[in-house]
Formats: C-alpha cells, sequence, structure tokens
C-alpha cells in the first residue's frame, strides 16, 4: 500500500464496481483504520488492499477479519432499496 496515495475520507470498496461500504479514517504504515457504515472502525490490513486510485480504495475482503467481513456485508443492510 503506498501511504501517499490514501487520503483520510476515501471511499473503500470490496471490489471494483460495487457500492462503497465505508471511508478511511486514520492511515496507518501496515493499516487503514476504516469507519464501515452501520458498524463503526474496523481494521484493513496492508496485504487486503488491491487498488488504489480516484479517491478509492479497493480491497479483498475475504483478508479482513471476520467480524469485519459481517460489517462489511451488513452495510446497507439499514438503507431502504429504490431510493
Amino acid at each position: 500500500m503506498t501511504r501517499a496515495a490514501v487520503e483520510i475520507g476515501d471511499q473503500v470498496f470490496g471490489g471494483e464496481g460495487v457500492e462503497a461500504f465505508g471511508a478511511v479514517r486514520q492511515i496507518r504504515p501496515h493499516e487503514l483504520i476504516v469507519d464501515i457504515e452501520g458498524s463503526g472502525e474496523a481494521v484493513i490490513p496492508a496485504g487486503a488492499v488491491v487498488s488504489v486510485h480516484d479517491g478509492k480504495i479497493v480491497v479483498d475482503v475475504t483478508q479482513l477479519s471476520p467480524d469485519a467481513q459481517v460489517a462489511v456485508a451488513r452495510a446497507h443492510s439499514r438503507e431502504e432499496k429504490g431510493l
């Protein structure tokens, strides 16, 4: 992960072309602290980052902790469909 390419507030995605599940809150040497919608903060290890571009961080969700994986899966569960 190139620290210079990541900014506070960048949106975090579980893949290209899918809806963001959170945003970067802190940048640490080997991990990111991300606010996951509806769940709070989670640690994203640098090894889980697939790409960084255009203010977007794409991660491999399978490399996150089990709790973080559940939080990502539920990130949009409280939203009303069609809005």
